[in-house]
């Protein structure tokens, strides 16, 4: 009833008395239809005004974009409370969407890379979806494969390798994304040059191990730009070999991506300070090849377009 009065506290020449405004309150459509639906007595419909007064400046407010509106994603509604009339906000459809979609996001984890990848989709005709390549369809059709077949105790990850720019990290962003999205499960996608500085500096404070414990049990774990990295025998050694074991024995879903084949990957990580190091590069490949299945993609350099 308060802002009822107010209203009448207007200037005499533009003032309404309380009996036009209470017409007007009624003959809102929206209002009429609840008194109708609700049955509602004079009584109850007096004892109520003030409140279909604020039901439609709040609903007039909501639907014009007012940014006076405080209830930001939430609409408001009519309802019956303790037998009178009330006003209640609800969530809207757009609210809902952007809850589910926040909620997807954050069961990406994305370390050392850019926010803008937890966007991405598989999903055909969104904004951040994949485009279609002759070159990517082998790639999508095995990502279909693996959704797909999500459950099964058997399924590979993806060794997809290719030039500078041709999508890589993107392709296995959006599958992250989906795969958060069907089944809600948590990926973490780690740019393992900047993952293995981190090691290194975590060497002084004694938590390396935790740094390697956060990615070697991720429930499925994307390490992007393989190969990159300032390659020692000790990264290869006792860090990636303890990520690759403990997957491997795990059965981890494990993706990679990297701008070497699995063979030039082998013979980078052959190079050692005493010369080759063959045998415990293998060892590594082994691992590598036991959890995902390689793929090339090829394509342009989309960076500086």
């Amino acid at each position: 009833m308060k802002e009822v009065q107010e209203s009448l506290r207007q200037p005499e020449q533009v003032r309404k008395s309380y009996q036009e405004i209470r017409q007007e309150i009624i003959a809102d459509p929206q209002v009429a239809a609840f008194i109708q639906e609700h049955a509602l007595t004079e009584k109850i419909i007096e004892l109520s005004i003030s409140k279909f007064f604020e039901y439609i400046k709040e609903r007039d407010k909501w639907l014009h974009g007012d940014e006076t509106y405080i209830a930001k994603g939430y609409k408001p509604i009519l309802m019956m409370n303790k037998g009178y009339a009330d006003v209640s906000y609800e969530e809207t459809a757009e609210l809902v969407e952007a809850q589910r979609q926040e909620a997807i996001r954050r069961r990406m984890n994305l370390v050392e890379l850019p926010s803008s990848l937890k966007h991405a989709t598989l999903v055909p005709n969104q904004e951040d979806s994949v485009i279609l390549t002759k070159s990517r369809v082998e790639i999508l059709s095995l990502m279909s494969d693996f959704i797909g077949n999500f459950h099964s105790p058997t399924k590979k990850g993806l060794y997809v390798y290719g030039d500078f720019g041709v999508g890589k990290s993107f392709l296995l962003a959006a599958l992250a994304h989906d795969l958060s999205e069907k089944y809600s499960v948590a990926t973490t996608m780690v740019h393992y040059p900047s993952f293995v500085v981190n090691v290194k500096n975590a060497i002084q404070s004694g938590q390396v191990k935790s740094e390697i414990d956060t990615v070697k049990k991720a429930d499925i774990l994307i390490l992007d730009d393989i190969g990159a990295e300032q390659h020692s025998p000790w990264v290869r050694d006792d860090v990636l070999q303890v990520i690759l074991q403990h997957r491997m024995q795990e059965n981890l879903p494990t993706f990679f991506t990297s701008n070497f084949s699995m063979l030039d990957l082998e013979k980078r990580l052959s190079q050692g300070k005493v010369g080759d190091e063959s045998w415990q590069a293998k060892r590594v490949m082994e691992r590598i090849r036991f959890l995902a299945k390689e793929v090339h993609l090829e394509g342009e350099n989309h960076r500086h377009e």
